[in-house]
């Protein structure tokens, strides 16, 4: 059973993906605690709101409402809601907290692809064929350490900046596990002209890639 706080349909707004028709199952749970998430209803697996997952699922704001939903069910809602969107993204909160093989592969076998966005903060356990983007969270409130095997297995680094030192800390989490992928994003916070112009000015110099967030500015989930 896996905690579900959201399903909805979209179009992927980040990093490789951008521009994808994707699903994102939003999963409940994470003590990573970042000053600026957008998702703080994902934190607490409060009891007090375990509801259906249709009800999750016919969310029309974000709320803390959660359901127990097996893999099986989750693609049956996809279904039901007529859904044609191939690619999935397993989001959260944090998804690796739950070991996400048994969801990945039912997903792969009713045909689709699947991508895990995840702090990097727990073990990834994952399928080899999920795209894992690891947007790695450095000395947030939680105290977990961005580990050097979910730096080793993503396929992706998508990293917040707001200010400089968010990108010395990506350096520095480079240097200190030996691996630098072979795709790194920048991606401004809330979209700030300054931190829009300092991400642009670093991926110029290190060519590195522009994240922009493309949901946020058309207006979509």
């Amino acid at each position: 059973m896996y905690k579900i706080n959201e399903v909805f349909e979209t179009i992927q707004g980040e990093a490789s993906f951008t521009g994808t028709p994707s699903i994102f199952v939003r999963l409940q749970g994470c003590p990573v605690g970042c000053a600026w998430c957008d998702t703080k209803q994902t934190w607490d697996v409060n009891p007090t709101y375990l509801v259906s997952l249709e009800k999750t699922v016919e969310k029309k704001a974000d709320s803390e409402w959660w359901a127990n939903a097996t893999p099986q069910e989750i693609i049956t809602q996809f279904e039901e809601r007529g859904y044609t969107a191939k690619h999935i993204v397993i989001t959260g909160g944090e998804p690796c907290m739950y070991d996400l093989h048994e969801l990945c592969n039912s997903l792969h076998d009713a045909g689709y692809t699947t991508q895990v966005e995840t702090s990097g903060t727990f073990e990834i356990l994952v399928p080899k064929e999920t795209w894992v983007t690891v947007s790695p969270k450095i000395n947030m409130r939680g105290g977990y350490d961005v580990l050097t095997s979910a730096m080793q297995r993503a396929d992706e680094i998508k990293h917040p900046v707001a200010m400089q030192k968010h990108i010395d800390e990506l350096e520095a989490l480079f240097e200190q596990t030996g691996v630098r992928p072979k795709l790194i994003y920048l991606q401004p916070i809330s979209q700030k002209a300054k931190a829009t112009k300092l991400a642009i000015d670093t991926c110029v110099k290190k060519n590195w890639r522009l994240s922009i967030q493309v949901h946020k500015y058309i207006g979509i989930n």
